[in-house]
């Protein structure tokens, strides 16, 4: 085998290597969703996935590597896009979760097994560390007199990360067929009038469909477009 075919076949592997964990992640993560994190067994996985025990404990020893890493992947910034107003970075977090979040069993996953006491007692939760994203967005914001002089960075990141769970877990199972991107939408409107300068809240745009052109003007990469904090929306959506 040259080397060039050697490289092709490696790449293959690394490939068919992701797109399994990627089937194994997204079938755990949907009996989490499911049945919660004690009754969900690694029986069902095999019977929902189609792979062998071999193959998925190539990828993950155990359950528990299985819960830790849904939780690494909860923390996410996919679509996220340098702005012209940090606070407008910081909006875009909320909304894109609220986007991806009904969408992607992973991501609701990671929400459940924060909220259940015993995977909570294992693995602990990301809760800290979107509050620390918050809190340095919006930090900057600060600095830039975006904010109130009232607000505190801290005090306001801990907050909205508590209101948004509330919110996700709430809209999950009210019977209402409501949408997390407008509710989200609607504690942003409702906050920001008390912590924002007005001139820089005229600007910013909490539209419930702004997270789904982000994602489709981003694409993969997250973070590759320019500066855009104005009021814009999607065609079609008015």
């Amino acid at each position: 085998m040259d080397k060039g075919t050697a490289g092709r076949y490696r790449v293959v592997r690394q490939d068919r290597a992701i797109r399994t964990r990627k089937l194994i992640l997204e079938g755990m993560a949907g009996l989490f969703n499911e049945v919660g994190y004690d009754a969900a067994t690694i029986a069902a996985l095999v019977e929902r996935t189609g792979l062998t025990r071999g193959a998925l404990y190539f990828h993950f020893a155990s359950k528990e590597d299985m819960a830790r890493a849904v939780l690494d992947e909860a923390v996410t910034q996919e679509g996220l896009r340098p702005q012209a107003f940090k606070l407008q970075e910081w909006v875009d977090l909320g909304l894109l979760l609220a986007h991806r979040v009904p969408r992607e069993p992973i991501l609701r996953a990671a929400i459940r097994l924060a909220v259940d006491p015993k995977a909570r007692r294992l693995f602990g939760t990301r809760w800290p560390d979107w509050v620390a994203i918050g809190h340095g967005l919006l930090t900057k914001a600060k600095e830039s007199g975006e904010l109130l002089a009232h607000a505190d960075p801290a005090a306001v990141s801990r907050s909205v990360v508590g209101a948004w769970t509330g919110i996700q877990l709430v809209t999950e199972v009210l019977e209402e067929k409501l949408d997390l991107s407008e509710e989200i939408a609607g504690l942003y409107q409702l906050l920001l009038p008390s912590i924002v300068t007005p001139v820089v809240l005229a600007k910013l745009d909490v539209s419930p469909y702004r997270a789904e052109r982000l994602l489709r003007e981003g694409g993969p990469a997250g973070r590759d477009g320019e500066a855009d904090g104005g009021r814009q929306e999607p065609p079609g959506h008015g």
